[in-house]
């Protein structure tokens, strides 16, 4: 009897160890300063839902209830401060209901603030959740806010978060000339493999921001944070990045299918429970799909057979066959590509069903935003091969990797 009491004492301080937090975000280093960064100034602040401690206190709480910390302001990105809103939904200035404090909003009329948004605050903070993916819109956020301080001389505060593809990997081409777009906002590759904080720090030094501008730029980093960690390793709670990214392993998972789902064809997922995690149609062979992905022997993914209805979406309500994509090693897997190699074999297997001659001719221009050029495009559709564009989706990665060095706050 004391021995089974034993052991299960043990499994629950196992268990207990399993998810106490070994990192701490920006926000709660900053608390255990005494908010010394922010002491006695006016605070603006841009965050969202997973602008939050270990417990789950959201940021705009935590200055709120600062005794030595005024919040004045709140900007939201898109979805909102508190995710009131759904993807994509512009969003109008209205007021915090807890708080009583202004929320201006950064994806409607304004997506850079303008000089009457950041009248009256001393410092502008930013505590938002990123992915570590180009196209995800809260780099871009935060870089259209660096330069709205810049330019109006109010010091910038970023209180950092993992990266939850992690530190080490970085993937693609950077966005070209005349590709720059709220969805590949500055010359930086589709996997980025930053902190926002590190980000921030090359977005600045290099030049990236709009006519190089600079500001006054701080950042409050992690402790314990370390570039090869899972998201799991950090023990953070995952908040749901966006209605889309509602687990951490959905932000590796966006990276292998997100470009392709830009065409509206093949479903990637979305609109069903498994966002990011497939490649499915309703005139595909799920067997004979999965089968020939599975032949490509490819280090670290596993494909399986899937069928499914979108419940809302595109394809809602429509019957759908293909592949799930099961990343057994992320860390093996050049992640980007997995949507190009299924292209291909989609190509061989139903060369009537070209998804660049199937979609909406307005996602074509979405496609090659996400892609940062329409390179890739052209050089892919010739012949329907990964080969043609695996070099060049890869000719950046290294240079980038080196440039990045500079800037990292973690080892």
């Amino acid at each position: 009897m004391i021995r089974g009491f034993v052991a299960a004492a043990l499994c629950v301080v196992a268990l207990w160890a399993q998810t106490d937090p070994v990192v701490k975000t920006g926000v709660e280093v900053l608390r255990e300063s005494g908010f010394e960064t922010l002491d006695g100034k006016k605070v603006g602040l841009v965050t969202n839902p997973t602008g939050v401690d270990r417990e789950l206190v959201s940021t705009v709480d935590i200055l709120d209830d600062a005794p030595n910390v005024e919040l004045v302001a709140l900007y939201g990105p898109e979805h909102g401060v508190r995710g009131e809103y759904a993807a994509g939904e512009h969003v109008d200035t209205y007021v915090d209901e807890k708080t009583g404090v202004t929320v201006f909003s950064l994806y409607g009329k304004n997506r850079k603030p303008p000089a009457e948004m950041l009248e009256g605050i001393d410092v502008l903070v930013f505590d938002i959740q990123d992915i570590g993916c180009r196209s995800y819109t809260y780099i871009s956020t935060m870089g259209l806010a660096m330069e709205a301080c810049a330019e109006q001389g109010v010091p910038f505060v970023v209180l950092d978060r993992p990266n939850p593809i992690g530190g080490l990997n970085v993937e693609g081409n950077l966005v070209e000339d005349g590709f720059i777009s709220f969805v590949s906002q500055f010359k930086i590759p589709y996997v980025h493999g930053l902190t926002v904080g590190e980000l921030a720090r090359m977005l600045n030094d290099e030049g990236m921001l709009a006519e190089g501008v600079t500001c006054d730029l701080s950042v409050v980093p992690m402790e314990g944070w370390t570039r090869d960690m899972t998201f799991t390793e950090t023990g953070l709670p995952w908040v749901p990045s966006s209605p889309h990214v509602p687990f951490k392993e959905t932000a590796t998972h966006y990276v292998t299918t997100g470009i392709l789902g830009e065409l509206g064809v093949i479903s990637e997922g979305v609109g069903y429970t498994i966002p990011f995690h497939t490649f499915a149609a309703e005139w595909i062979d799920g067997q004979k799909l999965t089968d020939r992905l599975n032949a490509l022997n490819l280090e670290g993914v596993r494909f399986r057979p899937i069928t499914f209805k979108p419940y809302y979406g595109r394809h809602k309500g429509v019957l759908l066959h293909g592949a799930q994509v099961f990343l057994t090693d992320p860390s093996k897997v050049h992640l980007t590509s997995l949507q190009f190699r299924f292209m291909e074999v989609h190509h061989e297997m139903y060369p009537d069903k070209n998804p660049f001659e199937l979609c909406d001719p307005s996602r074509i221009g979405m496609f090659d935003k996400v892609c940062g050029t329409d390179k890739v495009r052209k050089m892919f559709s010739e012949r329907m091969k990964y080969e043609d564009v695996a070099d060049f989706l890869r000719k950046d990665e290294a240079a980038f990797t080196e440039l990045s060095k500079k800037y990292y706050l973690y080892d």
